[in-house]
């Protein structure tokens, strides 16, 4: 089968198309032909070797995939040849096949394409997640998107409107803003060129924002605690600008706020049960319309490099995915 190879750590551009074989089936896992895989910033990160999960050589990247199941091991129930699905794949996905585990993976609805399935394994159940469970969102609350037109900022921005909150959204541009609008944000700022924190109060009459959803890190997050409500959540779910910050606690306290965190992927160890509830309610908003994975660029598997260089270059919106 054709396959992203890594062998070494290197830079996404060096990335190149190899003849490998098929991976084994593993026990408690299906083998999926990959129609459409998703691409994720922290590829780029595993990639070069700076990402917290180091594999070992050779590996193939690609965390998230959608296609069609070819073989179903030995007493996996639930599943057979031929189902259409969804999957966490952690490793594997920038390939023509890819064996995942069968608890990661989810039949997908009839109606959704395989790009859109590809879209959905990770940014959707983060934001889903991070907004109700960490977050506490409720209807009539207003909830501040930061890169609100990334992959995982326009989920939470879809499904902040599908949980009847205001949504307020900050975005690098004015055409990210653009976007963010038109997938349901009720105002957007580009941060770049205005205070965001000046624009919050003023739009919520001083009173800040009960729920922030916190992508950023770095100074973003420092200036979200001039703008958050008193009873307000910070979400914090990454890192996105390489800097972690420091909280001052007495700011906690001062405004009675609570500082959360979302780890998704920790799930499949500590509350599995919880991934396959995410995962209905997020078909149910599909269902009705409320959602819908924004797909920016589709790239065949020899461009991945392309791929990863339009991801990191921050020219995105909405999620990148590879189409083997």
């Amino acid at each position: 089968m054709r396959a992203v190879v890594v062998d070494r750590w290197m830079e996404p551009s060096e990335l190149a198309v190899r003849e490998v074989p098929a991976p084994p089936l593993r026990p408690d896992s299906l083998r999926v032909r990959v129609a459409a895989a998703g691409c994720n910033f922290f590829d780029i990160l595993m990639v070069q070797g700076r990402y917290q999960v180091k594999p070992a050589f050779p590996f193939v990247p690609g965390a998230e995939i959608a296609g069609i199941v070819r073989e179903v091991a030995e007493g996996v129930r639930g599943f057979a040849v031929g189902d259409r699905v969804l999957a966490s794949a952690g490793l594997g996905g920038f390939a023509e096949e890819c064996v995942v585990p069968a608890r990661s993976a989810v039949r997908l609805p009839d109606a959704m394409s395989f790009e859109e399935g590809a879209a959905l394994p990770i940014i959707y159940p983060t934001s889903y997640a991070g907004l109700v469970d960490r977050g506490q969102l409720r209807a009539g609350e207003t909830l501040l998107v930061h890169a609100a037109a990334g992959g995982v900022g326009l989920a939470a921005v879809q499904i902040g409107k599908a949980l009847g909150a205001r949504v307020l959204a900050t975005a690098g541009g004015a055409d990210k803003c653009e976007i963010a609008l038109r997938e349901g944000a009720d105002a957007a700022v580009d941060y770049r060129t205005e205070d965001f924190v000046a624009r919050v109060m003023e739009w919520t009459d001083g009173r800040g924002a009960d729920v922030i959803y916190d992508s950023v890190g770095g100074d973003i997050t420092d200036r979200s605690l001039k703008c958050i409500a008193w009873n307000g959540r910070l979400v914090i779910i990454g890192f996105a600008s390489g800097k972690i910050p420091s909280i001052q606690a007495n700011r906690i306290l001062l405004k009675n706020i609570a500082v959360t965190g979302l780890h998704w992927g920790a799930h499949a160890t500590k509350d599995p049960k919880r991934i396959g509830e995410v995962m209905d309610a997020l078909f149910a908003m599909y269902g009705k319309g409320q959602i819908r994975p924004v797909i920016y660029a589709r790239y065949p598997l020899d461009q991945v490099p392309a791929a990863l260089a339009a991801l990191g270059g921050r020219k995105t919106y909405g999620k990148v995915v590879v189409t083997p």
